[in-house]
């Protein structure tokens, strides 16, 4: 099993196959991506489904994410919309991606996942160009980390008020709370967990589920 947080093995793997629901589709996707190079990049189970909760509590329609990678996160969040509801998705590799569309295939949810490939942010300020401000209502940020900064604020004006923004990773694996870990990757963690605290835009709160998830909410 691949680590997925800092929990004890015992634990975590209690809380992804024993306390969490999930579909043979999904199982069927992690298990492929975990026989892949870098198969760490994928969620756990239990953040899918924390994912695909927090959509439906808030009613999203409009969503977006940044890091596709072979689509776990986009078909727990695809799942949870409505018939007519719509995730756009940003990633840079068409290797990986061409994975997860098999299996968007397959889950009869191609239809409501538009794959943009290109740069995220330069897909996020072309929809804010394109009068996209203050229309999604749900981000995921799950991409290099060293961009977080600039995803966070593109998706804070793309999202509307009461709207959602979760940042994957900002635990680091403990790597955030070690002050001898100084590389650009976990200052970059540090400074937007710090500048989401103080945001005076958002309500915030960093949830310990997988390697740490922050969710902000847009006043």
């Amino acid at each position: 099993m691949v680590k997925r947080s800092l929990l004890p093995d015992a634990i975590e793997h209690y809380v992804s196959e024993a306390a969490t629901r999930e579909t043979a589709l999904q199982k069927r996707l992690r298990a492929e991506t975990a026989a892949l190079p870098r198969a760490g990049m994928q969620i756990g189970p239990d953040q899918g489904a924390l994912l695909a909760l927090l959509v439906r509590l808030i009613g999203a329609r409009r969503t977006l994410e940044v890091g596709t990678f072979t689509g776990y996160s986009a078909l727990a969040v695809a799942a949870a919309l409505p018939a007519e509801g719509n995730l756009i998705t940003c990633d840079v590799s068409e290797e990986w991606t061409a994975i997860a569309q098999r299996y968007w295939q397959e889950a009869g949810l191609a239809g409501r996942i538009d794959l943009r490939l290109g740069p995220a942010i330069e897909t996020l300020n072309a929809l804010l160009r394109m009068g996209g401000a203050d229309t999604f209502d749900f981000a995921f940020l799950d991409a290099d980390k060293e961009s977080n900064d600039a995803y966070y604020e593109a998706c804070l004006r793309l999202v509307r008020p009461g709207g959602l923004i979760a940042v994957d990773n900002v635990l680091w694996h403990g790597a955030v709370a070690d002050p001898a870990v100084t590389d650009a990757e976990t200052e970059a963690i540090r400074s937007l967990t710090v500048k989401v605290r103080d945001d005076p835009r958002v309500d915030s709160c960093l949830l310990t589920v997988g390697d740490g998830v922050l969710l902000a909410r847009k006043h």
